[in-house]
């Protein structure tokens, strides 16, 4: 049988339509339910589905009044803080194009992107470096000004005009501002029981800071497009302070990436979690031994999903179905997707490929900003190639194996890099660990282990990989580092850890 999983088709976005009008259509049927709670260890910043709209609007209509006109690009060099939700939805709202970015990015790394994105304001947080010679700025008092004024008007239209531009890594290893659609929230209406298992009467803890990705899709817009409860913990909170957060505030859903979940279950979990339904994970692989303290501790499964900035997740576990063990679970209901060969053409069952969605989903991005040509080149008739290996099971459930740039090879075999670091995390004294091919000499590589924690001798970890991997996977070099670089997704650079150190040790 081909691997190729076609869920059904998904219902239309319906038109005229508004991103920002959906999210928050709660605040028509129910304006003083809790929409947000910004919580901390003594305090909570409570925002009602009404207040929140209100702001909303405010910034819409001020930034109309300011002269920014629909279409036109507006920066966000915002921090952690309640302004980056509203200030993202104010400018969709009123038809502009809000361009978050990571609040890490220097000056000239930010100045590089603000040439592309040619904004016609930036609104700035303390602090945060923002581009030379650019557009006007708008400061942090200026942008809480705006919550009190005037209030635009939703400016409707077709679903299909761009709302937003996120920037993620880019094929060609430049940051590439992905442009969506205001239909890709819509889309997003398919992650509610093939991932979430959401409804109106959740309340949802998302660790994360408001400006990522991770939290302003899964910890925001998705709980309030359903008008449910967004909980997102206040600046500083520390991972050991989440589980009193959890059962203070009747939790029902806990999301966060696995770095979270192995910091909360460094002590015992002391606290019982009654209202605690289940947890999601996103961004790296969820290692199986914190899966299973997660739920000896608390009772409740982690459900994982697998996406991109291109198309969020459209591949999960959920509590309807969830994903076999060592897969990252199967297609959402909606979603059409294939397994391809090298010559782009859908492998059997069974066999590792690319990962593709089709072109038609309603969540896919329009492109890539002034970019028009690496676009093209990531379609290929129906498909949109993801560039991660991949297998699908007869029953449909996907295996992620590592994207196709990390995969290793071993004697002409390929090995997945995921496979490598899921064996080794289960020593104890390993934290974190990549694998990655390093060369070592001319024409020879080797699988080499970098990771965190305590330092082991290489002899006690090779003879641990030797107990769990074939020998061809197994490391021949294992190097201690005090941290592993990542991307500001929180993904391993495995590229850069490889660079790094065939850098140090060249062989030329």
């Amino acid at each position: 049988m081909e691997a190729v999983f076609d869920e059904g088709a998904f219902a239309p976005c319906p038109a005229p339509f508004n991103l920002a009008a959906y999210v928050l259509a709660a605040a028509r049927r129910t304006p003083d339910k809790v929409a947000l709670a910004v919580i901390g260890a003594a305090h909570a910043d409570r925002w009602s589905y009404a207040r929140l709209e209100r702001a909303v609007l405010g910034v819409a209509g001020g930034l109309t009044a300011r002269g920014v006109a629909p279409g036109g690009h507006v920066l966000l060099r915002l921090g952690n803080g309640v302004e980056f939700p509203i200030a993202y939805l104010g400018c969709i709202a009123a038809g502009i194009i809000p361009v978050p970015t990571s609040p890490q990015l220097t000056t000239p790394e930010i100045t590089r992107l603000s040439h592309e994105i040619e904004p016609e304001l930036v609104i700035a947080g303390p602090g945060i470096a923002v581009p030379e010679g650019s557009a006007p700025l708008l400061y942090l008092d200026g942008l809480r000004a705006l919550f009190e004024h005037a209030p635009g008007c939703y400016d409707m239209g077709g679903a299909d005009r761009p709302a937003y531009v996120v920037y993620t890594s880019g094929t060609s290893g430049r940051p590439r501002g992905v442009i969506h659609a205001h239909r890709a929230i819509w889309a997003r209406r398919m992650m509610w029981q093939g991932w979430y298992d959401l409804t109106g009467e959740d309340r949802l803890l998302h660790a994360g800071a408001f400006n990522w990705t991770f939290t302003l899709g899964t910890g925001l817009m998705d709980p309030w497009s359903v008008g449910a409860t967004a909980l997102i913990p206040a600046e500083g909170v520390s991972p050991s302070t989440l589980p009193l957060l959890l059962k203070r505030h009747d939790a029902t859903i806990f999301a966060a990436a696995p770095g979270v979940y192995r910091q909360m279950l460094k002590e015992p979990l002391q606290i019982s979690f009654s209202k605690l339904r289940h947890g999601l994970s996103a961004g790296e692989k969820l290692p199986e031994a914190t899966r299973t303290a997660w739920r000896a501790a608390t009772g409740t499964e982690v459900y994982e999903a697998l996406g991109m900035s291109e198309c969020s997740t459209f591949i999960s576990g959920s509590p309807q179905r969830p994903a076999p063990a060592a897969t990252s679970g199967y297609p959402q209901p909606g979603r059409r997707i294939a397994v391809l060969g090298p010559e782009h053409a859908p492998v059997r069952r069974g066999e590792t490929g690319q990962l593709a969605i089709s072109a038609r989903d309603p969540g896919m991005m329009l492109g890539y900003l002034r970019a028009e040509a690496e676009a093209r080149h990531r379609f290929d008739g129906e498909w949109f190639l993801t560039g991660d290996m991949v297998e699908m099971a007869e029953d449909g459930a996907i295996t992620y194996l590592g994207r196709g740039d990390d995969m290793l090879n071993a004697g002409g075999v390929r090995v997945s890099p995921i496979e490598v670091e899921r064996a080794l995390l289960d020593h104890p004294a390993i934290s974190e660990v990549a694998a990655t091919e390093v060369t070592v000499k001319a024409d020879t590589t080797v699988i080499a282990a970098f990771y965190t924690g305590e330092e082991t001798a290489p002899e006690i970890l090779r003879a641990f990989a030797g107990e769990r991997l074939a020998r061809y996977k197994q490391p021949r070099l294992y190097i201690h580092m005090e941290h592993l670089p990542k991307g500001a997704n929180n993904k391993l650079n495995r590229r850069l850890i490889r660079q790094t150190y065939e850098a140090a040790h060249d062989r030329a």
